[in-house]
């Protein structure tokens, strides 16, 4: 599975066409009845329910309802497909992205979505290509700079994926993923005193931010700074216990190889 802290982990909920929503400028089909726009709200809220219960393969199904429903619905594909990159099936979630964009071409989202599946499949230049044309139609989009960062981060060119970093965090000096993924990379390129600076920064802002604090940990320990590293530790266990995995650190949170290394020695107290 490549479901990620970051968001980069992340994929964009796409919401559904009036009369169910308004939030998609694309006309409602004249030829369904209210019945159907019924059934439509409540499978909708049922899939909504589902995804934030983590029970991804039954918002599968309700968003496969709902395509049966209103087939020329972008948004409902796109949703699908959301569901399908967290079960990482991500080659029919590619497809599910693919009829979303066919409906509604210049929609950045469901580029967006489908670039972070092409990233899960390690094919990192389509994914850069994907996240390089929202930035055509929308060059304030700080969702496809941090994306394209992972991107280049994924081919291991770190320069570009700090560059990207750093865009996102100006346009959204909020996006917390961002500043991360950017103190990660600048660990990876060997500014660790200045990875550990923008690491203590964050958490000083956002300080049940597990990500971070495990990072922080894990470099602070390889500083010499022991006391405060097992601190850090402390916090980030009883936030998110998966950072003890380095298999899902390395793979699923994909952090830089130097971090993971890191972590791996403050695992092993070395």
């Amino acid at each position: 599975m490549i479901w990620r802290w970051l968001v980069g982990i992340v994929a964009i909920v796409l919401i559904l066409l009036t009369p169910i929503s308004s939030g998609l400028a694309q006309p409602a089909p004249t030829d369904v009845t209210d019945a159907q726009f019924e059934l439509g709200d409540k499978l909708r809220t049922q899939a909504f329910t589902a995804t934030n219960e983590g029970d991804f393969a039954k918002a599968e199904q309700y968003w496969t309802k709902l395509i049966e429903l209103f087939p020329q619905n972008p948004a409902i594909w796109s949703n699908r497909g959301n569901s399908r990159v967290s079960q990482n099936k991500l080659n029919e979630a590619i497809t599910d992205f693919n009829k979303s964009i066919e409906l509604l071409p210049d929609r950045p989202d469901a580029y967006l979505n489908r670039g972070t599946a092409l990233e899960g499949l390690g094919k990192w230049n389509e994914a850069i290509a994907d996240y390089q044309y929202i930035l055509s139609i929308d060059p304030k989009d700080a969702m496809a700079y941090n994306n394209l960062g992972n991107a280049y981060a994924g081919l291991g060119e770190w320069d570009k994926a700090i560059k990207n970093y750093v865009k996102a965090s100006e346009i959204a000096p909020d996006f917390a993923f961002a500043r991360a993924n950017y103190a990660l990379a600048l660990y990876q390129n060997g500014e660790t005193a200045e990875a550990i600076r923008n690491m203590k920064n964050i958490v000083r802002k956002y300080r049940d931010f597990p990500d971070v604090r495990a990072a922080l940990s894990a470099a602070l320990w390889q500083d010499g700074q022991r006391g405060e590293a097992e601190s850090n530790w402390v916090a980030v266990i009883g936030l998110d216990s998966r950072y003890k995995d380095l298999d899902w650190v390395r793979n699923t949170r994909r952090w830089p190889p130097n971090m993971v290394a890191a972590l791996e020695k403050f695992l092993k107290l070395q």
